[in-house]
C-alpha cells in the first residue's frame, strides 16, 4: 500500500466554490480508478491560504504511475502548476464507513535518528487499530525521516492539519 497527497496552496481570497466545483464536475473521474483504494477530495479554508489537497490510497505503484502520467493529472498540473507529490509507504491502515467521512487530518513528525523503525511501526499499527476514526492509515517517508498519520472523520477534529471532504472516490 501505498499513500500519496498533493497539496495546492491558494491565495486566501481565492473562491474556493471554483474547487467545489471542480470536486463535483470531475471527481466521480476517479470512481473506480485501477489500484485506487480511495481518493478524499480536500480541501482547507482560511489564513493565510487556501489549499486543495487531495489524499490518495493506493494498492500498488502501477495504479500510481498511471494516474500521476495520465490525462487527469496532466489537466491538474494545467490549471494549477506543478505540485510536489509526497508518498508514503503505508505500515498500517484501516477503513470502515468512508461515505461518513466529512473532515480529515493529516499529521507528519519527524522519526527520531536511530530510533527502533520496527518499534515505531508496531506503536503507529497499534494506534490505527486503537483510534475511532473512519480510516486511519499510518506510514513513513524515508527521504526526509517523517512518520505521518492519516485519517477520515465524520466531524471535525482539533489540533491537526484539517482539511474538509469534498468527495470520496472508491
Amino acid at each position: 500500500m501505498i499513500a500519496m497527497q498533493y497539496s495546492i496552496t491558494l491565495p486566501a481570497d481565492y473562491d474556493m466554490a471554483i474547487i467545489d466545483r471542480r470536486i463535483a464536475e470531475k471527481g466521480h473521474l476517479t470512481d473506480g480508478f485501477p489500484g485506487l483504494v480511495f481518493k478524499a477530495y480536500l480541501s482547507a479554508r482560511g489564513a493565510p491560504d487556501n489549499l486543495y489537497a487531495p489524499f490518495y490510497l493506493w494498492r500498488d505503484t502501477e495504479g500510481l504511475n498511471k494516474f500521476l502520467s495520465g490525462p487527469g493529472f496532466a489537466a491538474l498540473t494545467r490549471s494549477f502548476g506543478w505540485p510536489v507529490v509526497r508518498i508514503w509507504p503505508v505500515w498500517e491502515w484501516r477503513t470502515g464507513d468512508l461515505a461518513a467521512a466529512r473532515h480529515a487530518t493529516r499529521d507528519i513528525v519527524p522519526i527520531e535518528p536511530h530510533v527502533d523503525i520496527a518499534a515505531l511501526r508496531r506503536r503507529y499499527g497499534a494506534e490505527v487499530e486503537g483510534d475511532d476514526a473512519l480510516a486511519s492509515i499510518a506510514g513513513f517517508e524515508p527521504t526526509t525521516w517523517t512518520a505521518m498519520r492519516f485519517r477520515l472523520w465524520d466531524r471535525p477534529m482539533a489540533g491537526h492539519q484539517s482539511y474538509r471532504v469534498g468527495r470520496m472516490s472508491l
